[in-house]
């Protein structure tokens, strides 16, 4: 458990650019640094996660903890993962007028630019193990160019789904898919449960507000976003702002404002949550409110993942069941790809200098092998460097 938690503690501490960019970093971090998961399970992981509401890269990282140390691992890499973000922005407003400046914009800044080579070395590394033929890489390319030319969250969820019907027909029985199924310290029986929990809090939690009120309201309003999105990170930000803003419980600029903080920090986009249970003006507020959000929004994803996962390796066996998982990988491929370029590279880089502290910042991480904590220094000592030195950020 300690070390599950020091892991994703790590990572919840350099996870920068967003939930594709996560898949890249969890790679890195339990396949290649650690080798807690060989390339096949993780790939059976991953597919289960792009299917599944709720933060994919969050339900991967609980999946990994499950896998490794038990439930004491789940929520080990639940706590190291979320806890760092969480309370970056559970302060953040009151920090925020004191980096203002240049140096602080700057900094911020380097910040975004940090993805660019820490996903691009991820995907090498995943493009290697899960496109190691022509019909997986085609798979991935046509995914990118669907994502490139309708870059909406459904197009991505589209790529995602046609890339498994192409795997069903034509990589039935791909090695990369296939596999022994995942060691669980538990049954389909424990599954099932956790599936039924899932679906009696959606349904009965709404009842309860009306009867209940306050923080059972706010309970199932968290509740209701983390179940019902799907593609995670920013996709969930239309349900929170009608869940919190529309009833008044966060104003409108309190709203944009921790949004605006949940794009600088690393970590998931879920943790959004703790700005806005701690802003909330009903039935909670404060570190409770915080706590109760956090809780609440990921809590679905979780008994998601976890019910599903004892009959996922059956299925993730069988010939049509193993192409589909390699041809979703392949595609997910694809959809990283695509997101190297827009929205990281199209945000983060405002000019040639942008581009060529990422490059020097991939070149670490490729030819020197550099720590993604080397890159988060260099990314941001160079921002800052040049804003010191009067440089200005287009150029």
């Amino acid at each position: 458990m300690l070390d599950v938690f020091l892991a994703f503690l790590r990572l919840g501490c350099t996870s920068f650019g967003g939930p594709i960019a996560h898949l890249g970093y969890l790679r890195t971090e339990v396949v290649e640094r650690r080798r807690w998961l060989d390339d096949r399970t993780f790939a059976q992981l991953l597919a289960l996660g792009q299917f599944l509401p709720g933060p994919a890269s969050s339900q991967l990282g609980f999946a990994i903890g499950l896998l490794r140390a038990g439930w004491g691992g789940a929520l080990a890499a639940f706590a190291g993962f979320t806890l760092p973000s969480a309370l970056v922005l559970f302060v953040f407003a009151a920090l925020l007028p004191r980096i203002s400046g240049a140096a602080g914009e700057a900094a911020l800044q380097g910040l975004e630019l940090v993805a660019l080579p820490i996903v691009a070395h991820g995907l090498a590394g995943m493009a290697r193990r899960l496109t190691p033929d022509a019909p997986r890489i085609a798979l991935a390319v046509a995914a990118a160019i669907l994502l490139l030319l309708w870059g909406d969250a459904w197009v991505q969820l589209l790529a995602i789904a046609l890339g498994g019907v192409a795997g069903m027909l034509m990589l039935r029985g791909a090695a990369s898919g296939a596999g022994a199924p995942p060691r669980l310290a538990y049954g389909p029986r424990t599954g099932a449960a956790l599936l039924m929990a899932f679906v009696a809090l959606l349904a009965g939690l709404p009842v309860l507000a009306r009867v209940a009120g306050g923080a059972v309201a706010v309970a199932e309003a968290f509740y209701r976003c983390g179940a019902l999105v799907f593609g995670g990170g920013h996709v969930v930000l239309p349900l929170l702002a009608e869940a919190v803003v529309e009833p008044g419980w966060v104003s409108r600029d309190t709203f944009l404002a921790g949004y605006g903080a949940a794009q600088a920090v690393p970590g998931p986009m879920f943790s959004f949550a703790a700005f806005l249970g701690a802003q909330l003006e009903y039935g909670a507020g404060g570190a409770a409110g915080a706590l109760l959000a956090l809780l609440a929004i990921f809590l679905p994803g979780f008994l998601l993942i976890a019910g599903i996962l004892p009959f996922w390796g059956a299925l993730a066996a069988r010939p049509a069941a193993a192409g589909a998982v390699a041809g979703i990988n392949a595609a997910v491929v694809g959809v990283l790809a695509a997101a190297l370029y827009d929205p990281l590279w199209t945000t983060a880089v405002r000019g040639p200098a942008d581009g060529m502290i990422a490059l020097a910042g991939l070149g670490l991480r490729f030819a020197w092998r550099g720590s993604a904590l080397a890159v988060v220094g260099w990314c941001v000592a160079a921002k800052v460097g040049l804003a010191l030195a009067g440089w200005a950020p287009g150029a």
